[in-house]
């Protein structure tokens, strides 16, 4: 395993257990939502270089996009900001309307 590898697997594994265990507040995970989009775009950017498969140069593209949702998401913590008053996630309730 060479060392870029082992830097995004890295940078996967410890955005992920940031999401699992800083879950206090909806920015804390959105941001570490965000790093692991950003280490698997970077992952699918750098394969089909390394393999040399014109094929797979898509992918990121693809990746972007889907990345993109990532704003609802943003438009979502402002709205619940303004309207709970706090972007604590004990205080959003699902049940509530």
């Amino acid at each position: 395993m060479s060392l870029s590898h082992l830097c995004f697997y890295s940078a996967f594994a410890l955005s992920g257990l940031g999401l699992a265990f800083h879950r206090t507040h909806l920015i804390s995970a959105l941001l570490c939502l965000e790093s692991m989009m950003l280490s698997m775009y970077v992952a699918l950017s750098i394969w089909p270089i390394e393999n040399q498969a014109p094929s797979f140069t898509l992918m990121p593209v693809l990746m972007l996009s889907f990345s993109a949702c990532e704003a609802t998401g943003l438009a979502m913590l402002v709205a619940s900001t303004r309207t709970h008053g706090s972007d604590h996630l004990h205080n959003l309730n699902l049940l509530q309307c």
